[in-house]
């Protein structure tokens, strides 16, 4: 196989990057006394970095206090000879983050990088730095891509648990040495709070780290800005983002259950009772824990596509911002649907113009799976498919338009991933099974969840005629990490067959399921 070795830069995490862990533990966490520099500022929260391509790439940090963010990159770990990058004032307008952008980069190199924090008053008083490392998109098609996608953390009460080690998740998905990681939704709970304890159905107690704006559902903005903060204190998650960039996408909780715009609340947990200004909020706290440069502009939005190269275009969906309610889903028209009349528009443009051997549909809904929303008792749909195995209805009707416009245009390529309903599965479509036939076959496949509870396999609706190849789901709902069930996936591309194989992991790295699909296909 053409792809770097495993071994990589993975190794960096045994070494220099454990050294440096108690520098970036939050104090409450127990970092040394002796190492912090009093009055200085501290990146606690530790670095990460996202919208890499072959020349650039954005370095995100949060500081303690006012400060002013210094990035310093280098050919090699000893930062021998380096070069300067000038970054933003980081104040409570943004929660104390920021992000600054690389460029000129050397295309396909492991670029290390440091950040330094600077006093606003005195430039010369700078905190310790946290340092980090990413690869730069390779423009050479024999080099290979590999990637790792799951979602959901800290959902249904189970938080970082100091007993078990945290999300260990992340170091069986580092050992892979992934060029990226996509990060299908569910970043957070927002309206999910952390107890100290939960009592386990075998008479155990899971112990959770805690915080005061985990205590509750959020909000304010402090408490959505506090939720991401909280996931931040696992040393497991801070050492994967240092060396791994991550490629970001929301769902619901990271506002609030199956949400929708124009929804009004009836949860007596909460006070504030407008969907959208809780979305507000939550989509303010997402820009600025995360470095997408397009959420950051005006009007900015989570919908883009990311170039990998000549073997791989991401395309990251918002299922979300521009959903209509959550319905039947049994009405004959529906232009808005699941995605909205831009963003499918958008979509079926930027398929049509990608290049690249193969298109992955980031979704942070699958298609065939029936999602329930039972509101109020309502018969209500959350995702796509309404459990009628006929005609396309509702929002089916958009995605037929869209996978009808994929087989007439005849785009190569397209694979579909998801997570959301905490097992993992993997599907094919096919229209010899479907009611609605005018597609080609295509593939998708599910993982998660990264720390949350486990739930049973969705039923499948025939609508697009697919047919669960592979499904590993417990049979009782919301079983905690201690049961297992936690999940991720693998993407591998070969540079020179241009084969893509999927493996579906367990927590630790273990293979359940591998599926190799072959490149130049309209249908596999």
């Amino acid at each position: 196989m053409s792809h770097r070795p495993l071994p990589g830069r993975r190794s960096v995490l045994r070494g220099s990057l454990a050294a440096s862990a108690a520098l970036t533990l939050p104090v409450g966490l127990g970092a040394a006394p002796a190492l912090a520099l009093s009055g200085r500022p501290r990146a606690g929260w530790g670095v990460q970095t996202g919208d890499v391509t072959a020349d650039s790439g954005l370095v995100w940090v949060r500081s303690d206090r006012p400060a002013r963010m210094i990035v310093e990159t280098s050919a090699t770990e000893s930062f021998r000879n380096t070069r300067r990058w000038p970054g933003p004032l980081l104040g409570a307008g943004t929660d104390f983050t920021g992000t600054t952008r690389l460029h000129g980069l050397p295309s396909g190199q492991e670029i290390h990088y440091r950040v330094l924090l600077a006093d606003p008053e005195d430039p010369r008083r700078t905190g310790e730095p946290v340092a980090g490392s990413f690869r730069t998109v390779s423009a050479r098609r024999r080099d290979g891509v590999r990637f790792v996608w799951s979602g959901d953390l800290a959902g249904q009460g189970w938080g970082i648990n100091p007993e078990l080690g945290g999300y260990r998740i992340y170091d069986a998905m580092a050992a892979l040495d992934p060029d990226f990681f996509l990060c299908s939704g569910d970043n957070i709970y927002a309206d999910g709070p952390i107890g100290a304890t939960v009592a386990l159905p075998d008479g155990r107690t899971w112990r959770n780290v805690t915080t005061e704006e985990k205590s509750k559902v959020a909000e304010t903005l402090a408490e959505f800005r506090g939720n991401f903060r909280y996931n931040l204190l696992d040393e497991n998650l801070r050492a994967f983002n240092a060396r791994v960039p991550s490629i970001v996408q929301w769902d619901d909780h990271e506002v609030t259950n199956n949400w929708y715009p124009g929804e009004i609340l009836s949860d007596a947990r909460y006070t504030e009772k407008s969907v959208d200004v809780l979305a507000a909020r939550a989509r303010q706290a997402f820009s600025e824990y995360f470095p997408i440069s397009t959420l950051r502009r005006p009007g900015g939005r989570v919908y883009r596509v990311q170039h990998h190269g000549p073997l791989l275009d991401v395309f990251v969906l918002d299922m979300r911002t521009h959903r209509n309610a959550n319905s039947p889903g049994d009405q004959g028209t529906d232009d808005q649907g699941i995605l909205g009349e831009e963003q499918l528009a958008w979509l079926k443009r930027e398929l049509s113009r990608s290049r690249a051997v193969w298109k992955v549909i980031a979704s942070d809904m699958p298609l065939g799976l029936v999602v329930p929303d039972a509101t109020d008792g309502r018969p209500n749909i959350e995702a796509v498919a309404q459990g009628d195995p006929g005609v396309p209805l509702g929002r089916e009707l958009q995605i037929a338009e869209l996978l009808r416009f994929v087989k007439h245009r005849r785009i190569t390529g397209t694979v579909w991933l998801t997570a959301d309903v905490h097992y993992t599965s993997a599907q094919h479509y096919d229209p010899s099974r479907a009611a609605f036939k005018d597609f080609a076959p295509f593939w998708e496949f599910v993982s998660g969840p990264l720390n949350a509870g486990a739930f049973p396999a969705n039923a499948l609706d025939g609508t697009f005629g697919p047919d669960r190849v592979f499904v590993k789901a417990p049979t009782t709902a919301n079983v905690s990490p201690v049961g297992g069930y936690q999940f991720f996936g693998e993407v591998d591309i070969d540079g020179g067959s241009g084969e893509l194989t999927v493996r579906l992991r367990e927590q630790d790295g273990t293979v359940l399921f591998t599926k190799v699909l072959q490149p130049g296909r309209v249908g596999q």
